[in-house]
């Protein structure tokens, strides 16, 4: 059924009701939650109300703004850049540890902090990151169920649509987050159900055959990306380690996995933009040696990418890779969303940072010096950028045999 079969408001319903039932899957008597900016009200409203009907014991929201954000970096003295709310991300952490889900809705400006300093914004990124540490491990390995859903603004659905109306941009990034998150169908739910079943049996595949690397090839890049020992390769819905089966991305078209940290050789150049905390980084350019980066570039914003890979030992080494076909939908929509949720969505790519140690198998009772030595990645960032496109090759490396995974961007057929 096409979107323009329903209102606005029945697809925000729907949309709502999605993230409860199919992202966070939210359990009677959990606690909710939710981080947003403030225009996001309209959804969390009714993200709310679907909670509750769930069995939500309490919903509560934290909201940020774009505005307030801005002028911490026009108006803020020097020596402030190095503070974070460490109390509010310890605070959340507690509430993960007693139970408590998550559900971020993010669709902020993409290229807010453009015109501010990139050294404030890397100390404050730096210190958010650390502050933020203890809540994000319980996510990186996926202790907790959690859901990550989008909501349209006018700041950025300008950005993307700059030829449209102020009026005409917003519906039509609405129109493309609804259909992308599968809630302009019959029945949404069940569409979701059936996309979890494709997404299940291509890492079903790829963890039958157990490659030891993947081989990219293509247009500036030459990368062999190492696999950790006893890696893990996940896609869709997953039980996350409270028991509870939840759909962390909405919307999702990826199958990833670790690599290892330490077997990661070659050169690689991003396919697509990354748009980090309101930065534009675009035309990265790296090279790596023993799995860490010794050469970086990028045709834009080179220093903040500099200052990333300064963020700590792990954030020159990677901890996801993940394969995402050409033809995915959001790929095809031909829609750049400057937005990491959705372009992540359209290309394979990799994660520079700490990896998912839920990626893995046999991990329980290992300290993070013995997950590291099986080639999980360790560090404060995780941040992803896009590699693939349909002029990129896979291989699958196993036992010095190579394997076609993919040509031209798309699954080679079994």
């Amino acid at each position: 059924m096409a979107t323009s079969s329903f209102t606005h408001e029945q697809l925000l319903d729907r949309l709502a009701e999605v993230a409860v039932r199919t992202g966070v899957n939210i359990t009677s008597g959990q606690q909710l939650v939710i981080t947003a900016g403030l225009e996001a009200v309209p959804l969390i409203r009714r993200i709310t109300e679907h909670a509750y009907k769930a069995g939500a014991s309490l919903v509560t929201t934290l909201y940020h703004d774009d505005e307030t954000t801005l002028a911490r970096f026009i108006h803020g003295h020097e020596e402030s850049f190095d503070t974070a709310s460490t109390w509010l991300s310890n605070g959340m952490a507690e509430a993960f540890r007693n139970g408590a889900a998550r559900m971020a809705i993010t669709g902020g400006n993409p290229t807010l902090l453009k015109n501010q300093n990139p050294k404030r914004i890397a100390r404050a990124s730096k210190a958010s990151a650390a502050a933020s540490r203890p809540a994000m491990e319980l996510i990186t390995q996926f202790s907790i169920n959690w859901n990550i859903v989008a909501c349209a603004t006018p700041e950025w659905a300008q950005q993307i649509f700059p030829d449209l109306s102020a009026e005409d941009a917003l519906a039509a990034l609405w129109k493309g987050i609804f259909q992308a998150s599968r809630v302009d169908v019959a029945d949404p739910v069940a569409a979701w159900a059936e996309h979890n079943r494709t997404l299940h049996a291509r890492a079903a595949m790829l963890n039958e055959q157990r490659f030891d690397a993947l081989h990219f090839t293509g247009p500036g890049t030459d990368l062999t990306v190492g696999l950790a020992d006893g890696h893990l390769w996940t896609g869709g819905a997953e039980e996350a380690g409270n028991g509870v089966v939840c759909n962390p991305n909405i919307p999702t078209e990826e199958v990833f996995t670790t690599p290892h940290c330490a077997r990661v050789e070659g050169t690689v150049s991003s396919t697509k933009p990354l748009f980090h905390q309101g930065s534009l980084i675009d035309g990265i350019q790296v090279r790596f040696e023993k799995g860490r980066i010794v050469e970086a570039h990028a045709e834009k914003g080179e220093d903040v990418l500099q200052r990333i890979l300064e963020s700590d030992e792990g954030a020159r080494r990677i901890g996801e890779v993940a394969l995402v076909p050409h033809s995915s939908p959001i790929s095809q929509s031909g829609i750049l969303y400057r937005n990491t949720l959705f372009d992540e969505n359209a290309a394979c790519h990799i994660a520079l940072g700490q990896a998912y140690t839920s990626c893995m198998t046999d991990i329980e009772g290992l300290s993070e010096e013995e997950l590291i030595a099986r080639g999980a990645n360790h560090s404060i960032i995780h941040i992803d950028w896009m590699i693939g496109s349909d002029k990129i090759d896979i291989d699958g490396l196993k036992d010095g045999a190579r394997h076609p995974l993919m040509r031209a961007g798309e699954w080679v057929k079994d």
